[in-house]
Order: C-alpha cells, then structure tokens, then sequence
C-alpha cells in the first residue's frame, strides 16, 4: 500500500483516481472531460468496451487463440473452439459498426477530443488485430480512427510488442493499413 492509498482495481477507477489527481494539469490533454454530460459518455463508452466488447470479442478470441495453448486441459487449455472463434468474430463486426458510427458522428468515440473511451475501444481492438480478427475493409470510418489513435506516439510502442511463437497482423504494425 503506498503512500497510504489501497491498490487502485479497474481500468474505470484507474482512470478517474488518474484524472482526480493529474487532469487538471493536463489542460487540453485530459482523457476525462471537464462537462458531467460528456464524462457520463466517456464512462459509458468505457464500460462499453472493457465490459462487452470484451466479454463478446476480445475475451473469446484472445482466450481461444492464445490462452489455451499455455493452459492445461484441466484448466480448460486444449484446441480452440471454432463456435467460440465464429461467434467471437460476427460480434467484432457488431462493435466495429458501431465504433464505425461514433466515428462518423464525431471527432474521436466519445467526442471532440480523445479520451479513456477511444484508448479502452483501442486496446481491445489492438489485441485482436494482433491476431489478425478485425475486418478492416468493413468500416472504413472505424478503420480511419483507429488508425489515429495507433499513430499517436503514446500508442507506437504497443505495437513493437510481440507474443513468442504468434506473429502479428500486417495490419497491427501498419499505421497506413
């Protein structure tokens, strides 16, 4: 426990113990926005994302592709699941959609500026493209924001990170793709 202060769990708590102590200073930099009406969006995009995109995406496909390899059958390691994968992936197409029509309504997912929104949608989306799950060529306003985001030089080094034995997507390390 430093500085006092109990261990800090979620990505949502992270992020307003974040903003609490530093947004201020971040001026036009803060990922949580000043106005209640746009943190309520930025939170509701976040849970989004770290919620159901996860459980309906990222979570299936990262676990059946990766995951189960290094697990023990016990565990629940062993061959993928096809269903698993098929019904991961037209849940993908689902949430790139939508990422797809909040990109076209507005500047980043949440608003005007970026914010935890467009970093949670990012980070879910940056694993499966890893794996090569995301269908670009289905929406290009969501590929065109996505590709802001990976290009920004906070996002840059995530994508020199490899897996051991995976190889990454072409369209993982290109920021043009």
């Amino acid at each position: 426990m430093a500085d006092g202060f109990p261990p800090i769990p979620g990505a949502g708590i992270i992020a307003e113990y974040l903003d609490e102590t530093h947004g201020l200073e971040a001026g036009d930099r803060r990922l949580l926005p000043a106005s209640m009406g746009e943190r309520v969006e930025v939170r509701r995009l976040m849970a989004w994302f770290n919620e159901k995109f996860f459980e309906e995406a990222s979570n299936p496909l990262v676990t059946e592709r990766i995951y189960k390899r290094f697990m023990s059958e016990e565990n629940g390691g062993g061959a993928p699941s096809t269903d698993v994968i098929r019904a991961a992936k037209v849940n993908v197409r689902y949430h790139l959609a939508y990422i797809g029509w909040l990109a076209q309504t507005r500047n980043f997912l949440a608003g005007d500026r970026l914010s935890y929104a467009d970093l949670a949608a990012a980070a879910h989306l940056s694993a499966i493209d890893y794996l090569g799950d995301v269908p670009w060529s289905e929406d290009d306003a969501a590929k065109a924001w996505y590709a802001r985001v990976k290009s920004r030089p906070s996002f840059r080094p995530l994508l020199s990170e490899w897996l051991a034995g995976v190889p990454a997507s072409r369209t993982y390390v290109d920021l043009d793709f």
